[in-house]
């Protein structure tokens, strides 16, 4: 199995983004890459939408693959894996929860073959590119997704294992959630992942975050809050606080990310899995400080049970750790190195 210990997401590049050649060539670049190796990085992910590689009827964009190979060429020269993450596909996006016009992948058996044929172009593509990892879709959400999802996790891996032996990830409902891991599929074939993603408690991590309409205006909120507080406030969430409110641990901080993720961690083991944290972190504008005691204990966790990840993200995003604002946070993580 490949190095995934310890990366960072490049956010807003290929995925997330104008879609204009400009972001393509400017945003990320092979300097970028370089100094993520300097870092120490060992991988990195890279989130790409359908629509950088075709256009809406599903042809292909020729010259706009060129962006995917830099993404994975560039991996290679500095000595860096690369996970490419399919994060948004015809027919489906996590940002269109509830909207089952938009998001209705899993009811088209015309789009579901439009997905494969992407995952079939893709590892045939870089079939030979021994340092690349295959991610077949970001944050898959509704509960009702669970059986169709898990029926076309099974093609997908039949059809790119036509092709290459390359890890292939995958993670469960609600956008990834370390508690839905155990409702994952048994892998289908070798060299398999499951991953989550982890931005517990969501009260800290995403304060003031302008996109969610619960929190937009929240107060600055700690890091070192009492449970019984993070408790209180995410009833407001619903279904965005519900991990919160089902913890039976006593405090936040390591505790509590240990019964977060016990269910995943059992299910991995039992089915002879890694378990994989794609994306975690916390935005830019919580209290830089708290922001470390977030991490030390998130990782500490990792660590202990050999969990691979990457931060969420390397730039901009609004969690970008190239942002001075997270200069304490960069110490921190290289004095782990």
């Amino acid at each position: 199995m490949l190095s995934l210990k310890n990366g960072i997401n490049l956010g807003g590049w290929l995925s997330q983004c104008d879609y204009s050649i400009h972001r393509y060539e400017t945003f990320i670049t092979e300097n970028d890459y370089k100094q993520i190796a300097v870092w120490n990085f060992d991988h990195v992910r890279v989130p790409f939408d359908f629509n950088l590689i075709e256009d809406e009827s599903g042809n292909d964009i020729p010259a706009h693959w060129k962006y995917l190979d830099n993404a994975v060429r560039w991996g290679k020269k500095f000595g860096l894996n690369v996970i490419l993450d399919l994060h948004k596909t015809a027919g489906y996006d996590f940002n269109d929860f509830g909207n089952n016009e938009k998001n209705c992948l899993f009811d088209d058996e015309k789009l579901q073959e439009r997905f494969l044929n992407l995952w079939n172009k893709v590892s045939k593509r870089y079939a030979e590119e021994s340092h690349v990892v295959l991610e077949l879709l970001n944050e898959v959400t509704d509960l009702d997704f669970i059986e169709p999802w898990n029926k076309l996790i099974v093609r997908a891996v039949q059809v790119i294992r036509q092709n290459t032996d390359a890890p292939i990830i995958y993670g469960g409902v609600c956008w990834n959630s370390a508690s839905f891991v155990q409702n994952l599929v048994v892998p289908p074939s070798q060299n398999i992942i499951y991953t989550f993603h982890l931005y517990e408690p969501l009260l800290f991590t995403h304060q003031k975050a302008g996109w969610v309409e619960a929190l937009k205006d929240s107060p600055s909120i700690p890091f070192t809050e009492d449970i019984q507080f993070f408790r209180e406030k995410s009833r407001d969430l619903g279904y965005m606080g519900e991990n919160i409110l089902k913890t039976k641990s006593s405090r936040m901080g390591t505790e509590f990310f240990e019964d977060f993720l016990k269910n995943a961690l059992a299910a991995a083991k039992a089915n002879g899995v890694p378990l994989y944290c794609g994306e975690f972190g916390v935005i830019d504008k919580a209290d830089p400080q708290e922001t470390v005691k977030w991490f030390r204990d998130v990782l500490n966790v990792f660590d202990k049970h050999d969990i691979g990840h990457a931060i969420w993200s390397y730039k901009d995003m609004d969690f970008g750790l190239t942002n001075p604002h997270y200069e304490p946070l960069r110490r921190y993580l290289f004095s782990r190195r």
